[in-house]
């Protein structure tokens, strides 16, 4: 694979089971929407609001892509280690990316 390659059905399934362990995971340790985003309103954490909020907009300003179908298989390692490094310094949450092992066991 070259880093043009556009995302694979795997990455696809990897990036989603990944928004939604995030998800999980700012919801476990207590950080709600409201505590990560917007000060005055408590919203539980899901897989689309992570993709929408913290996601996407970092994918926009680095790569200049509205949508996760655009990225290659490259970029999508460039967004995770962005997000991944600031949840991590920010909250103290770091969540792997899955990788095909993972999500074999869960099918």
């Amino acid at each position: 694979m070259t880093e043009t390659d556009q995302r694979t059905i795997q990455q696809n399934k990897s990036l989603h089971l990944y928004f939604e362990m995030l998800a999980d995971a700012f919801n476990s340790a207590g950080y709600d929407m409201r505590k990560v985003l917007k000060p005055s309103i408590a919203i539980p954490w899901n897989k689309e609001s992570v993709k929408e909020m913290l996601w996407k907009p970092i994918q926009n300003i680095q790569l200049g892509k509205m949508s996760t179908t655009q990225l290659t298989t490259k970029e999508i390692d460039v967004i995770y280690d962005t997000l991944n490094r600031h949840i991590g310094e920010r909250f103290g949450i770091f969540v792997e990316f899955p990788s095909e092992e993972s999500l074999n066991q869960t099918q």
